[in-house]
């Protein structure tokens, strides 16, 4: 069967096998490379008592919270967008100009 993607949908390269980190949100195990993640702060204030706190002088601390997705919740949850079939396709040499017509 042919090949759909030249880098078949990871970013390892020639690197070998590699290890499986399980989705976040579904539990499905993906290859290390081909997962989607996402980093947010966290802060476990409401905040509109954040409001108030602050303006008090408080100190709210923010956490950093690291999820990792497949790409199938990626998609779903709109991390990532699905590119039209002409965007996808598009490939530019460092050297060549865009032709306009």
């Amino acid at each position: 069967m042919p090949k759909k993607r030249k880098n078949r949908g990871r970013h390892k390269g020639d690197k070998g096998k590699e290890g499986y980190v399980q989705c976040d949100n579904c539990g499905r195990l993906v290859p290390r490379s081909k997962i989607v993640r996402v980093t947010r702060p966290y802060v476990p204030v409401d905040p509109q008592l954040a409001k108030e706190l602050e303006a008090k002088g408080a100190i709210i601390p923010k956490y950093y919270v690291t999820r990792n997705y497949c790409i199938n919740c990626a998609i779903f949850y709109g991390i990532i967008k699905v590119r039209p079939e002409e965007e996808r396709k598009k490939k530019q040499s460092l050297g060549a100009k865009p032709t306009s017509k």
